[in-house]
């Protein structure tokens, strides 16, 4: 048991690892998140934690767009391939091999299991490091047919943790 019952206890909730991205005019990103869960049936919704001072923050708000790239354990390594931060790696998007999405134009990583495309319908001011964007699912593609949600890629599948 460590100190902080709190952390240790958030770290337990199970993430999905993916990729997030987004795109404004000429610009894109994408970067490894998993703060996301759908919040909404009719119309579809879903929320993601997208932290200020991401690269992706300001893009995000200014084109209304992104895309989730969903990986299988199998495809772990693509998906590394978009962690880190943009401002520490200017030229990661020269690495990645992607296609624009129907719909919004917004990255799709190739090695990806299924994806789906948001507009935002609202962005959330937490008053903490991240904020919260609701984004309405537009376009969705399976590139597996034969995917299930025990195949999806966790964050804890690579021991790794982003919570607490």
């Amino acid at each position: 048991m460590t100190q902080d019952i709190v952390r240790e206890v958030l770290q337990l909730l199970p993430y999905p690892f993916f990729a997030f991205s987004t795109r404004y005019q000429d610009e894109i990103n994408a970067f490894a998140g998993n703060w996301l869960t759908q919040c909404s049936f009719e119309p579809r919704l879903v929320a993601f934690g997208l932290q200020r001072e991401a690269y992706s923050y300001e893009l995000c708000r200014q084109s209304g767009v992104f895309a989730v790239s969903l990986f299988t354990k199998e495809g772990a390594e693509a998906l590394q391939r978009v962690v880190g931060s943009r401002r520490k790696r200017p030229d990661k998007m020269a690495q990645i091999a992607y296609r624009p999405g129907p719909a919004t134009g917004c990255p799709i990583l190739e090695g990806a299991a299924a994806w789906f495309e948001c507009r935002v319908r609202q962005w959330v001011q937490t008053g903490g490091d991240h904020d919260l964007v609701i984004g309405e699912v537009v376009a969705a593609g399976l590139e597996r047919p034969n995917t299930r949600v025990q195949d999806v890629l966790l964050v804890s599948d690579l021991g790794w943790s982003y919570a607490g």
